[in-house]
């Protein structure tokens, strides 16, 4: 679906996102990785954009962390 550089990306921005979220909220995890996928998907995939999805996402997440 994505270049191996773009899968990367992705994987670091929601790495970065998610870095203080514990490993055991799959859901807030699960809910970040689809939104900044969505963004990809229709060309925001610069760095700085995923990230403020990814940060977006983390609010609207469904989780006990908050």
């Amino acid at each position: 679906m994505f270049e191996q550089a773009t899968t990367a990306l992705l994987r670091a921005v929601l790495d970065e996102v998610c870095e203080k979220l514990p490993r055991d909220e799959s859901g807030a995890r699960t809910h970040v990785a689809c939104k900044i996928l969505e963004a990809a998907k229709t060309g925001e995939t610069t760095p700085d954009e995923l990230r403020q999805i990814g940060r977006i996402a983390l609010t609207e997440a469904p989780t006990i962390w908050r």
